[in-house]
């Protein structure tokens, strides 16, 4: 059975214990939380279109020069909030319109990042319907990166190696994620291809590849074009894994054999990172994991409102609740990567085994 590392199971109730949901719902909902702002995310959007457009322009105005690699700085940034809007909307945060948002999602995803939106709503949804749940969550599940020491376990060769080191390489394993997201993509729409949706998609994920790499190479050398992408890639893969990595990572990790409700099962896998208003325009309002998951379909804007609700609500309850620092997730969260890796790092100082 997995074990959690960062956070004790002080308790074990019930499944019809999910009344407890009940009131806290009730609350927020007469709070006006749950209301659709659609002007906010009109002004946000037009904004951040704004930014994106201004940055290709300085790119098309340096010319062919190495000066331009600092652009990618802020176009990582931008790009990386274009895919907070593809997320958004993908929880019907936005409008009242379900095409509203298939389009929005598309739009943002598939034709501005490069990435699939269904592909990522198909991953996402069963992550908010089982969080940190090794055989049904995608996010931790086995594959270059282990969550539990049940993963690790066995573990040989350069898988586990990487095991052994999760920690330390982590930040630069991010820089990748930004192709990983364009990989994966393709190869869930291909599996999908006879469906109009995939085609969609499909045609849209082409537009953005020829439309990003025919500016580039016009712009610029070959060889600056290529730099280009690849630290444009890289920062970006940064910036999103960043902003996901703290928000599960060593908290509680239910099994088959755990009966929580929709409050427990919530709060007691995310922890909440606090900081401000340029934490919340960093993290694009993930930094209220714990509000984002209770509530998926509040608009972003009004998570910062609904927290101290929720976490007097916890305290009320007796339902242990964490928000804490930028600085403090991350160390959590590495932390338990590397109490993960700790028994093959164990096995390797031993002269007669092999990793």
């Amino acid at each position: 059975m997995a074990q959690p590392i960062a956070l004790p199971r002080t308790r074990e109730r019930s499944a019809t214990k999910g009344s407890d949901f009940a009131p806290l719902l009730r609350e927020v909902k007469e709070a006006g939380l749950l209301e659709r702002r659609t002007a906010s995310y009109v002004i946000a959007i037009t904004l951040n279109v704004a930014l994106l457009a201004a940055t290709w322009t300085g790119i098309a105005l340096l010319g062919n020069s190495w000066l331009q690699l600092l652009l990618t700085i802020p176009l990582a940034i931008f790009t990386t909030r274009a895919a907070f809007f593809g997320h958004d909307a993908g929880h019907q945060q936005v409008g009242s319109s379900r095409r509203l948002h298939d389009v929005l999602g598309m739009l943002h995803g598939n034709f501005v990042c490069g990435m699939s939106y269904g592909w990522w709503n198909d991953k996402h949804n069963r992550h908010h319907a089982n969080p940190n749940h090794t055989d049904k969550d995608p996010d931790v599940g086995e594959g270059i990166l282990v969550w539990t020491l049940e993963q690790a376990e066995g573990r040989t060769g350069l898988y586990g190696w990487l095991t052994r080191h999760q920690a330390k390489i982590f930040f630069p394993l991010l820089t990748l994620e930004g192709l990983n997201l364009k990989v994966s993509s393709v190869l869930f729409l291909l599996g999908r291809r006879g469906k109009r949706d995939a085609q969609i998609e499909l045609g849209l994920m082409a537009a953005h590849l020829v439309l990003y790499f025919g500016a580039l190479f016009l712009v610029m050398s070959p060889g600056k074009a290529i730099a280009f992408a690849a630290l444009h890639h890289a920062l970006f893969g940064l910036h999103l894994g960043s902003v996901f990595a703290p928000n599960h990572k060593g908290m509680e990790v239910p099994d088959a054999d755990t009966t929580w409700g929709h409050l427990e099962k919530q709060v007691l896998t995310s922890r909440n990172v606090k900081g401000g208003l340029v934490t919340d325009w960093l993290m694009g309002g993930l930094n209220y994991q714990i509000e984002h998951h209770l509530f998926p379909s509040m608009p972003r804007a009004n998570l910062r409102f609904a927290q101290p609700i929720v976490e007097r609500y916890c305290a009320k309850i007796g339902m242990p609740y964490l928000n804490t620092g930028v600085v403090e997730s991350y160390r959590m969260g590495l932390g338990h990567m590397h109490e993960v890796g700790s028994e093959l790092r164990d096995l390797g100082k031993e002269p007669s085994r092999t990793a």
